[in-house]
């Protein structure tokens, strides 16, 4: 019975030892993700069940693209600086080019493009927590 509770404890302990690595992981302060313009660093958290339909407004989308111009990262529909902002709770689609790629840095721009006909958004149903921070490389 003893050798059984050393060998369960044993267990415990390294799954705890490996798991510890993915948690420490610390936030990218490098540029990662479009937002009004400006890059931000971010931290992912954790995935979010979907909105129940009155909540939806709870969450930004965060435009993701399949292809596009060296550089172009994710773009957020709000940031920190802008009251629409809820706090780095995200509905992801993915932006699909149709007309000739150009570097996107705001969701003004984004919605443009689609308006012309030049990017094709879609909704991949992914719903996740990942804050926005200060860019600082």
């Amino acid at each position: 019975m003893k050798k059984t509770y050393w060998t369960m404890a044993l267990v415990i302990v390294l799954l705890i030892v490996a798991a510890v690595p993915a948690f420490a992981a610390g936030p990218n302060f490098g540029s990662a993700i479009f937002a009004d313009d400006q890059t931000w660093g971010t931290k992912g958290t954790a995935d979010l069940p979907a909105p129940n339909g009155h909540n939806n407004q709870s969450f930004d989308g965060l435009f993701k693209f399949e292809t596009g111009v060296e550089g172009q990262l994710a773009v957020a529909e709000a940031a920190p600086t802008n009251p629409n902002y809820n706090g780095g709770r995200w509905a992801e689609y993915t932006v699909s080019w149709i007309g000739t790629p150009e570097l996107v840095t705001s969701y003004a721009q984004l919605m443009d493009l689609e308006d012309a006909g030049m990017v094709s958004i879609s909704a991949t149903g992914n719903y996740f927590q990942c804050p926005l921070l200060p860019d600082k490389s």
